[in-house]
């Protein structure tokens, strides 16, 4: 009984310091990804690597499988004005604060709202951007539904983008309806054209796009915004320099018109739309 003590904490003591080994590795790490403004990162580097996701029509892919949308745009013209090139790094949504804290890219530019939880473990920049969430039921499913509070129920079905805010908005909003969630944006669209689930949650202006694309299926029981949010860039933690370069970039694209120019060209024409398959 003795031996079996003995070797019982010496194991335990091999289990401890294995875990604080692990976790000085870990904090070294951060501790080096930190240890410099990511703009010295990205000065010497020559290039910025930006992390993103597919989300029409912040970013997509053409017909020639070339990135395109807003937020391709902003972070091109980012790169332009600081000397640098560009490296687009697409990452799933769920996984992609966890991506920039290890270290996988220097920012976050993908239409990411601001939110209290996210601002826990990144900064964010001065808001470049400022969306709204509007909804899309399925007529057939949803069409004698009375507006807002029949969606309010265990009998309806919301879909959403896994890791967005849309899925906590719908919760909020809709705490007793059920939401199923998807890594990819379009099969979010896609259950609840196929009758699958009653209604999703989006930001503007996917609600009256989608509707259109899908006239005979969907509709808009209200166009109203049903939330109002502020995008931002997102960076590592412990990086002032960073966050004051990319705010006052914002701010002086703000000024100048140059980001409502192009947010007005995304989000309210279809100058655009040829290029792009939309309902894949």
């Amino acid at each position: 009984m003795w031996v079996a003590k003995k070797i019982f904490a010496g194991v335990t003591a091999i289990l401890v310091s294995m875990m604080f080994v692990a976790t000085a590795v870990a904090g070294e790490a951060q501790k080096q990804l930190t240890s410099e403004s990511v703009i010295q990162t990205i000065t010497k580097r020559g290039k910025i690597k930006v992390g993103m996701s597919t989300f029409v029509p912040w970013a997509m892919r053409n017909k020639e499988g070339e990135l395109i949308g807003f937020e391709i745009d902003v972070a091109t013209k980012l790169a332009e004005d600081l000397g640098v090139e560009i490296e687009f790094v697409p990452t799933a949504w769920s996984g992609i604060i966890p991506a920039l804290i290890a270290g996988k890219f220097d920012v976050i530019i993908g239409g990411m709202s601001v939110t209290t939880k996210r601002n826990l473990t990144v900064n964010f920049t001065a808001p470049y951007a400022h969306s709204g969430m509007g909804i899309v039921p399925n007529k057939a499913l949803a069409g004698d539904l009375a507006w807002p509070d029949g969606y309010n129920s265990s009998k309806v079905t919301f879909t959403c983008r896994r890791g967005a805010t849309s899925c906590t908005d719908t919760q909020k909003i809709f705490p007793k309806a059920k939401l199923r969630q998807f890594d990819d944006s379009a099969l979010v669209l896609q259950e609840v054209v196929n009758g699958n689930a009653h209604a999703v949650l989006t930001s503007f202006p996917k609600p009256t796009d989608w509707q259109s694309m899908h006239p005979e299926v969907l509709f808009n029981p209200t166009l109203d915004k049903l939330t109002e949010g502020n995008e931002s860039f997102a960076i590592r933690k412990g990086d002032p320099d960073a966050l004051n370069v990319f705010s006052n970039w914002i701010m002086t694209k703000t000024s100048n018109g140059w980001l409502n120019e192009r947010w007005t060209y995304w989000f309210t024409t279809k100058g655009w739309a040829d290029q792009v398959n939309l309902k894949d």
